[in-house]
């Protein structure tokens, strides 16, 4: 396994200064993030696919430090039915096709949320039960086979004429993808190239084992994030885990995304990687870095001590 970084949280830096700073910290490659929700200037798929000078410019400053890109990121809800869901779609149809261009054969992303129902102005994330009411089994097929399904269809056939080897959808909170059950949902009815991007921090304040998670995946793990989360005593026990706080109220919230090894110790972590080795990835781990509770440096630092420790090499 190599160690990267997801370039979201140096944001505020310049590109020479954001790779100087993946290279002071050991890194090995860069999960490049642009397009979706993310504003990271560094490695937008627009201006790069316009502007081929620009583009030659920044892939020769990555060589000469050494630096792979290990995935291009384009996170968002391309299912979306408003706007924000035409200018995502838009987004990851261009991450596609530059990673096309550059050769990099992985895409991390996510399946998209649409609505319950034609018509409707708002994604609905169905996490209840089918059972009832009666209505619910329409919705399901609504959203998988009439959204869901015909998209990623598209998408499949985009990445073949282009070169694009894999999708890895983050197992992220209000998607159609959250966890290994839908991700085999999508996977056996678009292909093998859609797998998962394995983040264990979603499976924490859901419940899950991301251990167990890691072994059920096998093969359909295409890349995996190094990120931590923490269920904080007593506030998860008295209202349980589905917290709407803002992420920014860290002393009041149920659970809160933290530093790798503030939320899980390290035996842990050496346990996760070592059974996700033994399922077959062998490939770029990334840190994720999202913690509120200490400052972004911080952060950074101990959770790159951390996965440095505890990824399979």
């Amino acid at each position: 396994m190599k160690l990267s970084i997801c370039t979201d949280v140096m944001g505020n830096l310049s590109f020479t200064e954001m790779l100087d700073k993946c290279l002071a910290l050991g890194v090995e490659g860069v999960e490049m993030t642009g397009g979706g929700w993310s504003r990271a200037p560094h490695f937008r798929a627009d201006e790069l696919l316009s502007d081929k000078g620009l583009l030659e410019s920044k892939l020769k400053e990555l060589a000469a430090r050494g630096l792979e890109i290990s995935a291009l990121n384009c996170s968002g809800n391309p299912l979306d039915p408003g706007a924000l869901g035409e200018r995502h779609r838009k987004e990851i149809e261009q991450t596609i096709r530059l990673a096309g261009e550059i050769g990099v054969k992985k895409i991390v992303t996510m399946s998209g949320l649409p609505a319950a129902a034609p018509g409707d102005s708002v994604p609905n994330w169905l996490v209840y039960t089918k059972s009832w009411p009666d209505e619910m089994p329409e919705r399901d097929r609504y959203q998988w086979e009439g959204c869901a399904l015909p998209y990623w269809h598209g998408l499949v056939e985009l990445a073949d004429e282009v070169g694009v080897e894999k999708f890895a959808l983050e197992n992220f909170s209000a998607m159609l993808v959250w966890n290994p059950e839908t991700l085999f949902r999508l996977r056996n009815a678009v292909g093998l190239k859609v797998g998962m991007n394995l983040d264990p921090s979603h499976l924490f304040w859901k419940g899950a084992d991301p251990i167990a998670s890691a072994r059920a995946l096998g093969d359909a793990i295409h890349h995996c994030h190094g990120k931590d989360t923490r269920i904080e005593r007593g506030l998860a026990d008295v209202n349980g885990l589905l917290e709407l706080k803002e992420v920014t109220d860290v002393a009041n919230r149920a659970w809160n995304y933290v530093a790798v090894g503030a939320g899980h110790d390290l035996q842990w972590w050496k346990e996760f990687f070592s059974v996700v080795r033994m399922v077959g990835y062998n490939d770029w781990v990334s840190l994720e870095m999202e913690d509120f509770t200490m400052s972004t440096e911080a952060g950074i630092q101990s959770s790159i001590d951390a996965l440095q420790a505890t990824i399979s090499r």
